[in-house]
């Protein structure tokens, strides 16, 4: 696991002490139309570069795509734009479905 990643258990327990972080979805429009975990803001990753001032810097992002791959390079552009502690959800919105909310398609 690279420094930038969490797993899909640490994201679920946060969200359910009540100190979430801010899900950042930067899978493409038609990924994000089909499944989706909420609440999350959906920028994809190739425009992530462009609209950064829709981000707070202070605020913990936790990025995901479908297997955990663009999201690693989404945290890595957070990181590289001074966001404070960028992270990658290991395994994306698929290990999501598998390990922590089965009621969201996988595809």
């Amino acid at each position: 696991m690279s420094r930038f990643e969490i797993t899909v258990a640490e994201v679920a327990e946060r969200m359910r002490s009540g100190q979430p972080p801010q899900l950042l979805d930067v899978r493409r429009y038609d990924e994000h139309e089909n499944v989706r975990i909420e609440p999350s803001t959906h920028i994809p990753l190739d425009e992530l570069t462009d609209r950064l001032d829709e981000l707070d810097p202070k605020t913990e992002y936790v990025v995901y795509c479908h297997h955990g791959v663009r999201s690693l390079s989404g945290a890595a552009i957070l990181e590289a734009a001074g966001f404070a502690n960028p992270l990658s959800l290991s395994g994306g919105i698929d290990a999501w479905s598998l390990r922590v909310d089965s009621g969201l398609p996988r595809y």
